[in-house]
């Protein structure tokens, strides 16, 4: 995962805290590129696992949604939302747009929750991912990073993970 972390453009979430306490990964995951390139993603494997039961999705429309993953404009997207009221349908006409042969199948029986609650869960592993390392190395550990007694902790899996 590549952080930009540019504050204020969409490679960067943005907050005064985050400005302030977390570092560049952090923000570009909770950034609005990330979001909508993971979007794209969950549009690609749906379209690819489509196609796998039978649906007629062809292979260039897969290729031509593989290619434009990242060709995310921001400025269309913005105006499709305020036009259509739905994020959601913003971004799947903005990413129909860069991809004509496949703007048919993009979203193909989803539901809006498809891409919002499987992405906010995929950057949210992926925060942990970075941040559970760092907490396992603090020198307290777990009892210092969760409002927990700590004597509920021991002998857990959470536990079991961090190193000595």
């Amino acid at each position: 995962m590549a952080a930009s972390g540019d504050p204020g453009s969409a490679e960067s979430y943005r907050s005064p805290l985050a400005a302030r306490y977390a570092s560049r990964e952090m923000c570009f995951l909770f950034s609005d590129r990330y979001k909508f390139q993971t979007w794209r993603q969950l549009w690609l494997w749906l379209a690819e696992a489509e196609q796998t039961l039978g649906l007629p999705i062809t292979d260039e429309q897969i290729q031509e949604m593989k290619s434009n993953l990242n060709n995310i404009d921001f400025q269309m997207a913005a105006e499709e939302e305020k036009r259509l009221r739905h994020d959601v349908m913003a971004h799947v006409h903005t990413f129909g747009h860069c991809c004509p042969k496949a703007a048919g199948i993009i979203h193909l029986g989803a539901t809006s929750c498809y891409v919002g609650d499987n992405t906010d869960l995929i950057i949210l592993r992926n925060a942990f991912d970075l941040l559970l390392p760092k907490a396992c190395s603090a020198d307290h550990g777990w009892e210092t990073m969760l409002p927990l007694d700590s004597r509920s902790l021991h002998g857990s899996p959470e536990l079991e993970a961090c190193p000595g």
